[in-house]
């Protein structure tokens, strides 16, 4: 396992971090101000549950369509020109919605338009945010630096719905967009100035379309990745319930004001940063996955105090301990997910680990609204409680990942192959078979041994895999894989990471001492 920094704050070290870091933390107050502002509003606009959850579902949503497609962005152009372009989007359409609410135009379907907007930015951007951290600081700063990217957020979280409470009381909820669009503009300023080294490409960058289908291939073969995504799926499907049903908690049930609802949220930032300086502590003792059990556990015993307790000063330490057991699922799950893929799929790969976040999401704000709008808030609570409850059964089966940076550097092992003169490179498929002479007392393991192989090609690119046995030859062993094109197969030899190597040298262990294996790269035909 990679060995912790020396302190947890020895990532601010590195200026570039630091100042992104205390900028995302100046937007993310935004963000929260906005969360505030807009859930309020609607509560204004409309006494609907369905409209009310709907601000949160629209602020989801986009991450379910548009994740995959940014994520191969943020891998393929540079990430610094790409986020500002985004960062000032963010910051028209929270000017647009601050300008629309202060002149008293603003309507409920023009607000969930408008959050969708800004639903929109968030997809586009968080892969190439997210992606940037392993840039920024050395790889034994890493599990530091995503600790204090999760503290920054959650300071954010506990001053922003403070603040949104008192402008929401003393202006009205125009002046949390209008801030809210003044912080886009800290991150911008950073980005800007920021010179970003970029080592230069050996080969031609990835076409959009062919770098989404090489990500989507890797997560389906990753079973570290599927084992973040479920365990995603089964903690913030049944937690999303708290979030997007508070505000009508609050203004329904409790008959409390902006500043109770800001006084809530804020309670779950404080406690976030309380789990944050103690999940250190906790660390040696408990597993990843024991401690997400754990948190998770706690969580739907918040949800189901959401449901009955109606006194507010009750619900502050019931919001304080939601904010220490969120952090540490969205703590552990983050960790897991950046340090189980390597640098040339992160963005993807993490687009779909954000697209899973932000889908469930959607979906249980949906589901929890409907059912408070038909039945009763108290009964959509409890189902969310029971569907985190059998979330943690989960654990069993899907074991968070623990992967050592230094798995997932590039091997560089494999020969350069040669094309034939007069070749187009983009050309293809390309299929590659390996012929293995194995004995036949080790032909079971052996093939044991290939389905770890069949992964790690599907993994770096390879859209068919086979294993067959020679017929007049049983001791011959044929494996064939396909990539796209000769350029996606040059791909691949760049992406075997030292991890992989091993999985390849587990398998040879089993050819005949003294016969080498046979390599063959066959090219679909090409008019000359």
């Amino acid at each position: 396992m990679t060995p912790p920094a020396t302190s947890p704050w020895s990532p601010l070290r590195h200026a570039t971090f630091r100042w992104l870091w205390l900028a995302s933390i100046a937007s993310n107050i935004g963000t929260w101000m906005h969360e505030v502002g807009a859930g309020w509003l609607m509560t204004s606009l409309s006494a609907s549950p369905m409209h009310v959850a709907l601000v949160q579902v629209a602020g989801s949503a986009p991450m379910f369509f548009l994740a995959l497609p940014a994520g191969a962005m943020a891998d393929i152009v540079d990430r610094r020109r790409y986020l500002l372009r985004v960062q000032l989007w963010m910051a028209l359409v929270a000017m647009g919605l601050a300008l629309l609410t202060l002149i008293g135009l603003i309507t409920a379907p023009l607000l969930l338009l408008l959050t969708l907007g800004m639903g929109i930015g968030t997809a586009l951007m968080m892969p190439a945010w997210s992606a940037l951290t392993p840039e920024l600081v050395d790889k034994t700063e890493l599990p530091a630096a995503i600790a204090l990217s999760s503290v920054g957020v959650n300071v954010a979280r506990a001053v922003g719905p403070a603040i949104a409470g008192v402008l929401v009381s003393l202006s009205g909820p125009w002046a949390t967009f209008a801030l809210n669009a003044l912080s886009f503009f800290a991150v911008i300023a950073v980005l800007f100035f920021w010179h970003r080294e970029v080592a230069p490409a050996v080969l031609p960058a990835e076409r959009l379309f062919g770098a989404i289908r090489a990500g989507w291939r890797h997560s389906r073969a990753s079973k570290p990745l599927q084992a973040v995504m479920v365990r995603a799926l089964a903690f913030f499907f049944g937690a999303s319930a708290g979030m997007s049903l508070l505000p009508l908690i609050v203004r329904t049930e409790l008959a409390g004001s902006a500043t109770d609802f800001g006084l809530l949220l804020g309670s779950v930032g404080v406690g976030a940063i309380a789990g944050a300086m103690l999940l250190p502590r906790l660390r040696p003792y408990i597993r990843a996955d024991w401690m997400v059990a754990l948190a998770s556990l706690v969580y739907a015993l918040v949800i189901v105090a959401l449901a009955f307790v109606r006194d507010l000063y009750l619900l502050i330490p019931v919001m304080l301990l939601s904010g220490s057991a969120w952090i540490a699922v969205l703590s552990n799950l983050q960790v897991a997910a950046q340090t189980s893929v390597p640098s040339w799929v992160r963005a993807r790969a993490l687009s779909v680990y954000i697209l899973v976040f932000f889908g469930s999401m959607a979906a249980g704000g949906m589901l929890w609204g409907f059912i408070a709008s038909h039945s009763s808030i108290p009964l959509a609570l409890c189902a969310a409680a029971a569907a985190l409850l059998l979330g943690v059964g989960t654990t069993v089966w899907f074991k968070l990942p623990i992967t050592e940076a230094e798995d997932l550097a590039p091997s560089l092992h494999w020969p350069v192959p040669v094309l034939i003169a007069g070749h187009d490179p983009d050309h293809g498929p390309v299929m590659v078979t390996l012929e293995y002479d194995i004995a036949p007392e080790h032909w079971l393991a052996f093939q044991a041994a290939m389905v770890d192989v069949q992964r790690m090609r599907q993994r770096n690119g390879s859209f068919s895999w086979g294993l067959m046995q020679d017929t007049e030859n049983p001791r011959r062993w044929s494996e064939f894989f396909f990539d796209e094109s000769w350029l996606e197969h040059l791909r691949h030899h760049n992406r075997v990471t030292r991890a992989e190597q091993r999985i390849e040298a587990r398998a040879r262990r089993y050819q005949t001492e003294g016969i080498a294996i046979q390599i063959h790269h066959l090219l679909s035909g090409q008019a000359g």
